[in-house]
């Protein structure tokens, strides 16, 4: 019996280092341009068609090998890096990475990403040693890479994103943002303070309610919005595209600024967050409320438990206490609780809570909706029939009708009265089954207010997350300075949002070059700033800045 033959061109590594150069090139294109997969092969081949033509590897007029290494070798691994977080995320926020560096990332569930990392690990390994090959073997090539260097560094945007922030130390105003920054004040309150539930839907952005693309995903939370206001054209800036940044612009009014160069103990993990700015936790606990955050997820996780320990919260339950209430100590995901047992458990908190003759809150964090495919609770499969295991859209309309569900029953207990509701969207998604749709047009986040008198409306704004502050006091019935708190305008008055005056694109740009902001959020841990005057009741503008504001309003 004979051996199938093999083709003497496949005995070659000639072909096979090129081959895999081609299909590396092909997955690199097809992955930043958001391009079908299928196209790698279209690319690999006109790759192969040009090895063949121009004798890659093999040239006419052969010098002799030379053992050297590639200069481009650093530069294309760090493309390697870049290509897995976009990959992963969609869009690479390295404000996001900095932070999760010095926050901490143990304990969290991104299970599934580690396969990918193995396997982005091999293919770059592979890829480095393909690319050596051909250096060595073609001098053309060895000519040639010393000019790719420089091409490949300065088109990497993770490089790029690194030197652009670090020319803010060397900006001409890095103050653009603490200039107009409003100290949260709470000047009055109502006769009886309401209670204020929170509940954060883990990435489930109101992009999901256009039905032409997604059908009756977000069905469950447009029925949700019709019991109260929604708020259309949230969107969402630089900084604030993450969990916990979410969560901090949404209670805090501002960006989440990573510590970076200024915490003074880079190898040590951070023991507070933002310690330098009041948020609402510290203003509802200055009025007497008992403060609960809830979480499926580990609360030592980027920080959240730190976070809500020294914001005037009285109690932060994570996995580490929850699941063991749980009946069934193995229905958890990577992650943590499923959100029908981590809302079951909510409830119980807010029976007790309403219990007490003082005002609370409860905040909650779900998890069903987390990229990069959800996780759906044994409650939804029920429901919706079985989960191929990819479909977001399945989990988001899971989340949506979680959430419906959990109001109804608190609802039909009567624990929501005398209660502010609060439904939104901690950020938008990043990179899942649904991402070509999503990223089709402009998107928004989720954020609807229900109850305290509030009659049902729709509110179009051109706003971000960091308006949900000063909106959410005032629809607790607060009286705050100036209708703002933070960087964030309330949405229920006619002062102007950030977005609204000066523009997402302006904002962003703005954002990498602010310093003064950073130092406010981190005062404490970073190095103090030099003694200043009291800063002016309003806000103050530059010379630069009154050419393009108006003399009207507040920016």
């Amino acid at each position: 019996m004979h051996a199938f033959p093999i083709p003497s061109w496949l005995r070659q590594p000639r072909w096979w280092a090129l081959t895999f150069l081609g299909l590396c090139l092909g997955h690199a294109l097809i992955s930043l341009m958001t391009l079908p997969s299928s196209l790698t092969l279209v690319v690999t081949t006109i790759w192969l068609l040009l090895a063949h033509k121009f004798h890659w590897g093999s040239p006419r007029q052969p010098h002799s090998p030379k053992r050297v290494l590639p200069w481009s070798l650093l530069p294309l691994a760090l493309w390697w890096v870049y290509l897995y977080l976009a990959d992963s995320f969609g869009e690479v926020d390295l404000g996001a990475i900095f932070f999760h560096l010095q926050a901490g990332m143990a304990e969290h569930g991104g299970i599934r990403r580690i396969g990918a990392a193995v396997f982005y690990t091999l293919a770059a390994f592979l890829s480095l040693v393909s690319f050596t090959w051909l250096v060595r073997h073609d001098h053309r090539w060895r000519l040639l890479e010393r000019v790719l260097v420089l091409f490949l560094l300065a088109t990497n945007p993770l490089l790029f994103g690194i030197t652009q922030r670090g020319a803010a130390i060397v900006t001409e105003d890095g103050e653009w943002f603490d200039r107009r920054y409003v100290e949260p004040r709470i000047i009055e309150r109502p006769a009886k303070p309401p209670n204020l539930l929170v509940l954060y839907l883990e990435s489930i952005e109101r992009t999901y309610g256009d039905r032409e693309r997604f059908g009756d995903a977000y069905a469950d939370l447009h029925a949700i919005g019709e019991k109260g206001i929604v708020f259309e054209g949230v969107r969402q800036i630089d900084n604030t595209g993450w969990t916990m940044a979410g969560m901090i612009a949404s209670q805090c009014g501002t960006p989440l600024m990573p510590a970076g160069l200024l915490h003074d103990r880079q190898f040590e993990p951070l023991d507070e967050v933002v310690p330098g700015i009041d948020c609402l936790g510290d203003l509802l606990s200055e009025q007497g409320y008992t403060l609960t955050y809830m979480g499926g997820a580990s609360k030592e996780f980027a920080g959240k438990g730190l976070f809500y320990h020294g914001h005037g919260f009285d109690h932060v339950y994570g996995r580490e206490e929850l699941a063991p209430r749980l009946e069934d100590p193995e229905y958890l995901n990577s992650w943590g609780l499923y959100d029908d047992s981590l809302l079951n458990m909510a409830i119980e908190e807010i029976r007790k809570l309403d219990a007490r003759q003082r005002p609370w809150g409860l905040f909650a964090l779900t998890l069903a909706g987390h990229a990069p495919t959800g996780y759906p609770a044994r409650a939804c499969m029920e429901r919706q029939g079985e989960f191929d295991g990819e479909d977001i859209l399945y989990s988001v309309k899971c989340s949506a009708w979680l959430a419906r569900d959990f109001l109804t029953r608190l609802e039909e207990q009567g624990l929501l009265d005398n209660t502010l509701v609060v439904v939104a969207s901690d950020h938008l998604t990043i990179k899942v089954s649904a991402w070509e749709q999503l990223i089709e047009g402009p998107r928004e986040n989720t954020f609807i207010l229900i109850g305290n008198g509030l009659a049902p409306a729709h509110i179009q704004r051109e706003a971000s997350t960091l308006d949900e502050f000063p909106t959410i006091l005032e629809a607790m019935g607060f009286t705050i300075n100036q209708h703002r708190a933070g960087l964030g305008a309330s949405l229920l008055s006619p002062a102007q949002t950030l977005v609204e005056r000066h523009g997402e694109d302006e904002i962003n740009r703005r954002l990498r070059e602010e310093n003064a902001l950073q130092q406010r959020l981190w005062e404490g841990l970073a190095p103090q700033r030099q003694a200043e005057e009291p800063p002016p009741e309003q806000v103050t503008e530059t010379p630069a800045d009154e050419v393009n504001d108006d003399a009207s309003g507040i920016p």
